[in-house]
């Protein structure tokens, strides 16, 4: 099986990298089209900002040809929120697989950014059977995606939000799955089972 994993300038891909070698399988990182485009799956980290990080898929290519793909493809942290149609962060316009809108969180009682471990209060779709309803997986994010019909699981923090979500081949997670233990694990095990 052939994992591509794009590259560009987020900083989460080796973690990514480790967390595919502890499950057998290597991926390759790359911004080479041809590479991207002939995997099995295709794994969009990201850990940044997202104006900066839209500048450069857009100056090398890489936002027309992710929203093209057709195998399975996984999207993280600063990934799925890229795959929506615009951020707040920087007013910026993203890729578009998800026709959401990403927001800040409000100023409030509670520490923005949402940082640590919070459950999945609801879960659906292909990588979120029943039996991860109440796990706790790992956040880092000052921005988020409403509640919508792409929400593949829930969490709320301040306000419920999509902490995964799923549209045709399309896949996300807000939290992060290579350093979410067990759940993180299985949550990639099944995506590779796509």
């Amino acid at each position: 099986m052939k994992i591509a994993i794009i590259k560009y300038n987020a900083g989460n891909i080796r973690s990514v990298d480790h967390a595919l070698k502890r499950l057998g399988v290597e991926g390759v990182v790359t911004n080479d089209f041809a590479a991207i485009t002939s995997a099995d799956k295709v794994i969009f980290p990201g850990v940044g900002e997202a104006g900066t990080t839209m500048k450069y898929l857009k100056e090398h290519g890489l936002d027309v040809l992710l929203k093209g793909l057709t195998q399975p493809v996984l999207g993280i942290c600063l990934g799925q929120q890229l795959m929506c149609s615009w951020s707040e962060e920087g007013n910026t316009p993203c890729i578009g697989i998800f026709d959401q809108e990403v927001r800040r969180f409000p100023d409030g009682d509670l520490k923005v950014p949402h940082m640590g471990w919070n459950s999945l209060d609801r879960v659906s779709g292909d990588l979120f059977p029943s039996e991860l309803k109440g796990s706790y997986v790992y956040f880092v994010h000052t921005y988020y995606v409403p509640v919508c019909e792409n929400t593949a699981a829930e969490t709320n923090y301040m306000v419920p939000f999509s902490a995964a979500m799923q549209y045709k081949n399309f896949y996300a997670t807000q939290f992060h799955p290579e350093k979410s233990g067990e759940p993180g694990e299985f949550i990639l095990s099944k995506f590779l089972e796509l």
